[in-house]
């Protein structure tokens, strides 16, 4: 499936901690549509580890995980299934 570029969703996990990034994006992705993309904002470093590996093992894709200034934008991808 291309990605047309189009964000449907944002989450803002500036100043949290392990696992709270993880679980509010879980609580979001439950709430959207499969193929609808979510950009996290995380400042905690072990994101970029959980946030890829929770995507792996619920069925979601990761599109792109860079910093900028500090902060973690992670592009996510719903999953078709209900594996969460």
């Amino acid at each position: 499936m291309d990605w047309d570029g189009k964000i449907d969703r944002e989450l803002d996990c500036e100043g949290l901690l392990c696992p709270l990034p993880v679980l509010r994006a879980g609580k979001v992705l439950r709430g959207m549509a499969p193929g609808a993309v979510l950009r996290v904002r995380a400042t905690d470093r072990m994101a970029a580890i959980d946030l890829p590996h929770f995507c792996a093992q619920a069925g979601h894709v990761v599109l792109s995980a860079e910093e900028r200034d500090g902060v973690g934008i992670y592009l996510i991808r719903r999953g078709e299934g209900q594996a969460e």
